[in-house]
């Protein structure tokens, strides 16, 4: 029975350990994501006021939300369907 347990109890540990391991690296995945969301929307309102000094079209038929998905799509590493 003291075998069981202690094999139980070691089992336990490492899966203690595991969980530690993918929380840090769940953490760490979240503050690149957060980053490269803050990177993609400052670019966007880069381009945006770009466009705007250059006296582009606002509103509907733009052009803006295609180059804004497209660039969101490189961002998240996948090509745009179309």
């Amino acid at each position: 029975m003291d075998r069981v347990n202690s094999s139980l109890c070691l089992e336990n540990l490492r899966m203690m350990h595991e969980n530690e391991r993918l929380r840090r690296k769940a953490q760490q995945l979240d503050q690149e994501n957060k980053a490269l969301l803050a990177e993609l929307k400052r670019k966007q309102q880069q381009h945006a006021s770009a466009a705007a000094s250059q006296g582009a079209p606002s509103g509907s038929g733009g052009g803006h939300s295609a180059t804004a998905t497209t660039g969101s799509f490189k961002a998240a590493g996948k090509q745009p369907t179309m």
